[in-house]
């Protein structure tokens, strides 16, 4: 496959993992500044954030075929998307991170690794 069919292919895995896939619960408990919504004081934003990442790592996983990249996608995303919840970036930032963390696997499929 071309770099440019990959680099789409991944953003369309993004585009599910992200909306679809991550649904209304891991968007809204994924932040620690989101208080519970069932009076339960048990803090859930670390296990919403992780499963949202393992879910984008999947999706880089499949498309790549390199369960590496997988891996580098769930700690970048959780970072990311951590920093979006800290209101640190923003959404226009924290998405064009996550489309350069794409970028960067098609140049390490073109350079084999």
């Amino acid at each position: 496959m071309s770099g440019l069919v990959v680099f789409f292919a991944l953003m369309i895995g993004h585009a599910l993992c992200d909306h679809p896939l991550q649904g209304n619960f891991l968007a809204l408990h994924k932040s620690r500044h989101t208080p519970p919504t069932n009076g339960d004081d048990t803090v859930i934003w670390p296990y919403c954030l992780t499963v949202h990442s393992l879910i984008h790592a999947g999706g880089v996983w499949v498309v790549t075929g390199r369960p590496l990249f997988g891996l580098i996608e769930f700690l970048l995303h959780w970072f990311i998307d951590y920093l979006k919840a800290e209101r640190i970036t923003g959404l226009y930032m924290d998405q064009f991170l996550h489309t350069l963390c794409k970028v960067g696997y098609v140049v390490a499929l073109a350079y084999g690794v």
